[in-house]
């Protein structure tokens, strides 16, 4: 680790490897205009050095993607210190941050506020990008909102993935890799001219890789394994260049998984009570855990020892299929150039299995769950010159109809019943003595037999609801539950550079998007103990809720649990037959600005500031229904009526950026500096509070809060003092050398503070007050937003005497302060700083036709976390100790679970290519 430490300690600069451009064809061209070692981009559409583009744009070449070993964009973040890219329960939707902003969770009703284009093409999630990316030219990271050059608006970002096109010339290469855990990949790609104006060009990947954890079964023995790898990837194209005026390129795509993932591993066990000095002291045992095992379950011990524990016929599955096509034009037609991009996709996700992560039956989706997004794109742009070259102008315009359609079946396993009661009667308010392990917490036959001689036996309300819940039948949930979205979005955009002078340029951006989105439900649910729950003495002075007072019955926390538990997620029958449907539109603008001043021929400096926008939605998860954003009564409370579907909105995301930059270029070396401020409005929050997914716009108060109406605090804000509820603020510095011939040298170092605003509310109107499960984010730092990133790279290919042999001596490496990884922030979620480091050393033959590679990633073998989560159901009391706008928890015994990172892999690579 000192090793580690040392080469990320010298290295303060960027591992980003200049744009080229977007164009081949029209890089050559710039090529030939420019210095022939000038680094070619195409940020702005037009091609030009990148010492001459006034905004934070950086990218990953092909080769630097080789040596580090990146096959998806989620292994980029070795390369670009900006980025962070994790997955979590299903690498079908993963999450990107840039400068410590990105939209978290597997909740598939919320966009990425980070856009994933491949070859000029909106991937609507992110998890598109988790795919092998196959022959790959170069991955662009564009820094801050995007929107007058992009079809789809993005306020945090952007990754534009380009494949390699076709060529005419003909040739092919393929490559065979084989490494630890039994990993193979093999790879090829052949292309070549069919006539004088088409060229084709095919490729594909197929890996195959055991699993990163054993599963093993409650002695401790191995029965299995999870978080494998089984899939393939093809990608066929055609180019078509009939003058030197006009292109046109189609690509059709497919991407198949069929794999064990993903599992997780518990890395807090222990129950935690606030100390008087501070802090929080620990108790002898935690009562979860106590109950979970009476049930059977298995805790391994060392998370990174990566044993886990799965319920007995239960598995993780995740399938998936990704295909699409997609057609590109360019037409110069003289006096301005057209620019077409149309194309279909279809991703189809199933990811079921055990959910409660342990040994205990709890919960568990069943095969038939899965998320399906329909979408077709168009992009139209058209771009030329006028006033003697003095303007640069783009016109452009965006469509995109997108189908959701999402099948979550949840059920409850053999277990859940009993353990849900005795979770309830073994209280979270004080010291746990473990009298409540003398009942038959693992037999609900006896369990229910022995209710009446507790303590809660004098209510026979209660004892009622106990008895119900207790005796829930296994496989009791959704039978056929789906939730529908369809969304159109259609935008107008602008871009023009206005040269003032030869050395000073003005840009000039502007958008019109107006999106809208059509909502639809249909709850199919056989819980029938909820609704029995609900009816036991209606009205009555001992009921479990009174629906006319709208208030809990006696003995409020444990009625309050036992409805909680008994309709977790599935609710009442009644909710079958709603007819949920809802619809919103709305139109925004948003552009940029930037002022940009070239002294000298390496030098550029400039100002900017940028407006970003990403649209609202629906949360698609109904333990919201009918709730304000608050859970403080959810839906299964109170009876729903077809009007709360609109409760499930969330509005859109707006940010101001604001950017000062530098850049300096030179033959040998050049350097990047970037200092933003980033103020988000309506931040889209995403958070699994241990039973639900909560979703809610945030934003700031400047003013005084006024009483909120639920248990945990919070507050209402009046409209004139809501202000920007997140604020991300920084330096990027950015450096590459090539001292010698064969050495090239990279890394950077990024600096950005994500945090939020001292007090919060849950709306831009500040109606609504922050929901309890976030209680710990007002004054905070943002999750999986490390505030001090360095990477740093060295490639050294030397000549090997002199007939045509050469060497590779490669390394690069990641240094990452602390951060949270939960987007509630509870401090047991809390990940240590760390670093990975990458290496490879090969040998190539003549114009590389061959090579032979010895290659490790985290050599070091660092343990970290990717995700940490409150795990499912498995807590009485989940708060924590905190300050602020809400007062001090008792206590929390809250099981944390974290799906981690992959640990040391090697291997060795052939490649060859003719």
């Amino acid at each position: 680790m000192k090793k580690c430490l040392l080469l990320l300690s010298a290295g303060v600069t960027a591992l980003i490897v200049p744009a080229h451009a977007q164009d081949d064809t029209e890089a050559q061209s710039a090529l030939e205009t420019y210095d022939s070692n000038a680094i070619i981009v195409t940020a702005t559409r037009r091609a030009s050095p990148l010492s001459d583009v006034p905004i934070a744009v950086s990218a990953v070449t092909a080769d630097s993607m080789q040596n580090s070993g990146a096959s998806d964009i989620r292994q980029l973040n070795q390369l670009a210190p900006s980025l962070l890219v994790s997955s979590s329960g299903t690498e079908a939707n993963g999450a990107a941050r840039i400068r410590g902003i990105g939209t978290v969770g597997d909740n598939p009703g919320l966009e990425s506020s980070v856009a994933v284009f491949i070859d000029g093409v909106y991937r609507s999630r992110t998890g598109a990008g988790l795919n092998d990316l196959g022959e790959i030219e170069r991955v662009e990271v564009l820094r801050g909102p995007q929107g007058t050059l992009f079809g789809r608006n993005s306020s945090a970002g952007l990754l534009n993935i380009v494949s390699k096109s076709p060529s005419f010339k003909f040739g092919a290469n393929g490559e065979i890799t084989y490494g630890n855990y039994d990993y193979w990949r093999l790879s090829g790609r052949v292309t070549g001219p069919v006539t004088q104006d088409l060229a084709l060009s095919l490729d594909g990947v197929w890996s195959k890789r055991d699993g990163f954890y054993d599963l093993v079964d409650t002695s401790g023995n191995k029965v299995g394994d999870t978080n494998d790898r089984d899939r393939y990837f093809l990608r066929g194209q055609a180019l078509w260049e009939p003058s030197d005026t006009l292109s046109v390129r189609l690509i059709g795509d497919y991407t198949n998984r069929d794999e064990s993932c993903c599992g997780a591993a518990y890395i807090e066990t222990r129950e935690r009570v606030p100390a008087a000095a501070g802090g929080f002291t620990v108790n002898p045992y935690n009562r979860i855990v106590a109950l979970l095992e009476r049930q059977g379950a298995y805790f391994p011990g060392d998370p990174y020892d990566r044993n886990l524990s799965i319920t007995p016929g239960r598995e993780y599955v995740s399938k998936l299929e990704d295909w699409g096509v997609s057609g590109e034009l360019n037409w110069d037609f003289g006096a301005a150039k057209l620019t077409s991009i149309t194309a279909y996709r279809n991703y189809k996700s199933q990811d079921y299995g055990d959910y409660d992560y342990n040994t205990a039956d709890l919960l568990y989706r069943d095969p038939g769950t899965y998320r399906e997004f329909k979408t077709f794109t168009q992009e139209l742009r058209l771009q030329g010159s006028a006033f003697g070259e003095m303007l640069d102008w783009l016109v452009g315009g965006y469509y995109a109809h997108e189908k959701l359609t999402l099948r979550d079946n949840i059920r409850f396993g053999a277990d859940y019943g009993t353990f849900t009661t005795c979770r309830l009667l073994a209280g979270a308010g004080v010291t746990s003595t473990g009298a409540e392990l003398a009942l038959p917490c693992n037999n609900a036959a006896a369990l229910q037999a022995t209710l009446p001689f507790t303590a809660v036996g004098a209510n026979p309300i209660l004892l009622g609801g106990l008895q119900a819940l207790a005796g829930i039948p296994a496989g009791t949930g959704d039978t056929d539950t789906r939730y529908f979205q369809t969304s159109e979005n259609w935008a107008l955009f602008t871009h023009n550079i206005v040269h003032i002078t030869d050395k000073v340029d003005l840009t000039l951006g502007l958008r019109y998007t107006h999106e809208s989105k059509d909502f639809s439900a249909d709850l199919n649910n056989n819980n029938a103990t909820c609704a029995a729950l609900q009816a036991q003495n209606p009205g009555g002075p001992n009921d479990l809720y009174d629906l006319a007072t709208g208030s809990f019955g006696t003995g409020t926390a444990l009625a309050q649990g036992i409805l909680t538990l008994g309709c977790l997620g599935n609710s009442s029958n009644a909710l079958n037959a709603l007819n949920l449907q809802d619809s919103f539109g709305k139109g925004e603008f948003s552009g940029t600005a930037v002022l940009s001043y070239k002294p000298i021929d390496p030098l550029l400096v400039y100002a900017s500031y940028s407006r970003g926008y990403k649209a609202g939605g629906y949360n698609l998860d109904r333990f919201q229904l009918g709730t304000t954003g608050t859970n403080v009564i959810p839906a299964v409370f109170s009876p729903r009526s077809d009007a709360d579907a609109a409760t499930l909105r969330f509005a859109a995301e707006t940010v101001d950026a604001f950017e000062l930059g530098l850049k300096y270029s030179t033959r040998n070396w050049s350097a990047n500096i970037a200092a933003f401020r980033q103020e988000f409005t309506n931040f889209q929050l995403n958070t699994f509070n241990g039973t639900s997914f909560v979703v809610q716009n945030i934003n700031g108060c400047g003013g005084t809060l006024t009483p909120g109406t639920n248990a945990a605090g919070g507050g209402r804000c009046a409209k004139d003092d809501v202000e920007p509820g997140l604020v991300s603020q920084g330096v990027e510095l950015e450096l590459s050398a090539s001292p010698v011939r064969n050495v090239l040298a990279t890394g950077g170092l990024t600096y950005a503070r994500a945090k939020y605003a001292n007090q919060l509310v849950g709306s831009s109107d500040g109606t609504i007050p922050l929901d309890p499960a976030l209680f710990l984010l007002p004054g905070n730092i943002n999750s999986n937003a490390p505030q001090i990133v360095a990477t740093a790279s060295l490639a050294w290919t030397p000549d090997i005497g002199s007939n045509g042999l050469s060497a590779l001596f490669y390394i690069d490496g990641r240094m990452t302060s602390d951060y949270n990884t939960g987007s509630d922030l509870y401090p047991e979620k809390t990940q240590d700083g760390y670093s990975v480091v990458n290496a490879r050393i090969g040998l190539r033959g003549p114009d590389q036709r061959w090579a032979i590679e010895f290659w490790g990633q985290n050599i070091f073998d660092t343990d970290y976390t990717q995700i940490a989560f409150s795990a499912p159901l498995q807590s009485s009391s989940p708060g924590t100790s905190s300050t602020g706008q809400f007062p001090t928890a008792a206590m929390a015994n809250q099981l944390i679970s974290a799906y981690l990172a992959e640990p040391r892999t090697y291997g060795i690579t052939l490649r060859g290519k003719f």
